[in-house]
């Protein structure tokens, strides 16, 4: 993975560790916004209260990613999770989740 240009190693005032490059992050952003989806898959099962306090403080555009995956499933399901996420969010966030909600609710 080091050779191929996916992770590197870093030493910044304590012992080395593991890195994703960007290449790397690019695909693993992917994976792991497919995962956090199968997550809200799962709570939908759960049902409600929703916690969603861990995706807060997340990659920006990790999170994004996964908006745009619930966007484009039209599944009208997620909204619950969505509102419930909205109200702990930063603000930017929260705009793009209302986006989401709304197309949601209008397709």
């Amino acid at each position: 993975a080091i050779l191929n240009g996916y992770l590197r190693i870093e030493h910044i005032n304590r012992p080395p560790v593991l890195a994703y490059t960007q290449k790397g992050w690019e695909i693993e952003r992917e994976n792991f916004a497919d995962e956090l989806l199968a997550g809200f898959n799962n709570l939908i099962q759960e049902g409600p209260p929703f916690d969603m306090t861990y995706l807060k403080d997340r990659d920006r555009q990790m999170i994004f990613r996964l908006l745009e995956k619930i966007e484009t499933s039209t599944d009208t399901r997620y909204v619950p999770l969505l509102a419930a996420w909205k109200k702990i969010d930063y603000k930017k966030v929260q705009i793009r989740i209302r986006e989401v909600i709304r197309r949601l609710e209008n397709e």
